[in-house]
């Protein structure tokens, strides 16, 4: 009595003690999904370890598509810190697919109307966006790799055959089987074989330890397709539907992968570590391993679908997140699908969303842009955020402006550029071949317009050749079907480019020895001459400013450089 009354007492400490832990569980994820509720509508918080980006752009790599946003552009527009601003997703389907929308332009308008459908709706039915986010926050991430760096490696591993393993595990039954007719003879066998065979799996497992994570990612992500495709959402029928297809195809490798991802080798429940051992022991999930994995290999394109639209869906939850974050101070973009010739942009109330108190400007063209201005003014500042406007609007349909309108365009830029030590590249080497590449582009005469952005128009080389050089490619430019905002402190261009382009310019106030810039946009050229100001500012010596003075109005009025 008193060991049943003992072994009672256990049991129900032991469930007492599940019990408590699961109710822990419980209500830790309840705060959990409380606080991803809560953080709808803000910026993001979440700090990115330096090789991070790398593994995010995984799914952009493995669906390269005409017409992305090159890596030049990328970079110019800072878009690494706008998506770590934006992104609030909780999981790494939504983390890679928001890295990719980003960088993917949308050129059908249909696509473009069923993508906005869908962000307003989970902007609109909070109850609805809650129960996505909970799948979401199930789904979660997989420590240090993308998804996709597993799948790529499942080919390393080779064919993998479960003949060798059943045959180590026949050898323990002939060995059990040996100690009915001799005791010593059959154990000594027995405990050879287990030596044999444990060694042999800590082998095995090394090998394959690697991928359990990414089938524990699968299964969770099995488990997020079918909670997602019982939720009544009408706006995502047709994903959902998608999402049960491919989830039946996956139901032997869900079946398989059980026993291989419940392993919790170290947990200390001693049921678990009877269960390790008859694994290791008898290889029991190294041979569903290899079942499994041949059920996954038959499916990886089903396991791509399931991101894309798991991406696709949390991306939408995101991109309303994002408008909300913004208040008022963003439109839904008008864009032109068709193909007519006329190109323009007009927008209004435009400012750069990563700026705390931006100044706004507005701008309407129908050809190009040549911006003037000092250093410091806002020039730079000026185009990235018309670029970045144009980027956004035609990607997340989402536009940090009072209002938006123009076609369809591929956007390219070639702002901030660096000598290419590796490559052996001067700068001047390095900013040619990025103009090169947006001429290329401009020249494609099946494909849609060009917008781009240049600063400051190949400041590596002298003054002579770079205003003739840069004349004739702005000209070329403004033949070919492209729109470009240009930044130059050659004022020279502004006249020998009247016809082409229109002129806009910065300023810089300068009261009481002191210089402020109000950044707003100004029509026409440049006319203030406040670099030689600035100097006497300093208090530099009054020679050096008297003389240069005196040289740039007799250069003014002579066209050449003359010494008094």
């Amino acid at each position: 009595m008193d060991s049943l009354f003992f072994a009672g007492v256990i049991v129900l400490l032991v469930v007492l003690f599940m019990g408590q832990e699961y109710i822990n569980s419980r209500r830790f994820q309840k705060q959990m999904l409380q606080k991803l509720y809560q953080s709808y509508g803000q910026r993001s918080d979440r700090t990115y370890g330096p090789e991070e980006m790398g593994h995010i752009s995984m799914y952009y790599n493995k669906h390269l598509v005409k017409d992305q946003i090159d890596d030049i552009t990328w970079n110019d527009l800072h878009l690494d810190e706008i998506y770590q601003q934006m992104n609030v997703s909780c999981s790494a389907a939504g983390d890679e697919y928001l890295y990719y929308r980003l960088r993917t332009p949308v050129y059908d308008e249909e696509e473009m109307a069923d993508m906005e459908k869908r962000i307003c709706f989970f902007m609109e039915h909070e109850a609805q966006r809650h129960k996505v986010q909970d799948v979401f926050y199930r789904l979660g991430r997989i420590k240090r790799y993308s998804i996709y760096e597993y799948l790529d490696n499942l080919e390393i591993l080779g064919e993998r055959k479960n003949g060798k393993y059943l045959c180590y595990d026949l050898l323990v039954l002939v060995c059990l089987g040996m100690m009915f007719y001799s005791l010593p003879v059959g154990l000594i066998a027995l405990l050879i074989v287990l030596c044999h065979n444990l060694i042999g799996y800590f082998k095995e497992y090394k090998e394959i330890e690697p991928y359990i994570s990414s089938f524990r990612y699968i299964r969770r992500l099995l488990g997020c397709a079918e909670q997602m495709g019982r939720e009544e959402i009408p706006v995502i029928a047709v994903e959902q539907a998608r999402l049960r297809q491919c989830y039946q195809k996956l139901k032997g490798f869900l079946r398989n992968s059980y026993l291989v991802i419940s392993a919790e080798k170290g947990s200390g429940n001693p049921l678990e570590l009877v269960l390790d051992y008859l694994r290791m022991l008898f290889y029991l999930d190294l041979i569903q391993f290899n079942r499994a994995l041949t059920a996954l290999r038959g499916h990886l394109d089903e396991v791509d679908e399931m991101i894309t639209i798991l991406g696709q869906i949390e991306t939408d939850v995101v991109v309303g997140s994002y408008r909300t974050s913004l208040s008022e101070d963003y439109c839904v973009p008008n864009l032109h699908f068709d193909d007519r010739k006329d190109m323009f942009l007009r927008v209004e109330n435009l400012y750069h969303p990563l700026l705390k108190e931006p100044v706004k400007n507005s701008v309407t063209v129908t050809k190009g842009v040549l911006l003037t201005g000092s250093n410091a003014s806002g020039k730079s500042t000026f185009l990235r955020a018309v670029a970045t406007a144009g980027v956004l609007s035609q990607t997340i349909h989402t536009c940090p402006a009072g209002f938006y309108e123009a076609p369809v365009f591929r956007i390219y830029s070639s702002m901030s550029l660096k000598d290419d030590l590796t490559g052996g590249d001067s700068y001047y080497m390095v900013e040619i071949k990025s103009i090169k590449r947006i001429l290329d582009q401009a020249a494609r005469k099946d494909a849609r317009p060009v917008l781009c952005f240049v600063d400051e128009v190949l400041r590596g080389t002298n003054t002579v050749e770079r205003i003739a050089a840069s004349t004739q490619i702005m000209k070329m430019l403004a033949r070919r079907h492209t729109l470009c905002f240009a930044a130059t402190h050659d004022v020279e261009l502004t006249k020998l480019l009247a016809s082409e382009y229109e002129n806009y310019h910065f300023e810089e106030k300068i009261e009481e020895d002191d210089i402020f810039f109000p950044y707003l946009l100004v029509k026409g050229p440049a006319v203030s001459r406040n670099a030689i100001a600035l100097l006497k500012m300093l208090g530099y010596d009054e020679s050096i400013i008297e003389e240069a003075e005196a040289m740039a109005e007799r250069f003014l009025k002579s066209g050449g450089w003359e010494m008094s």
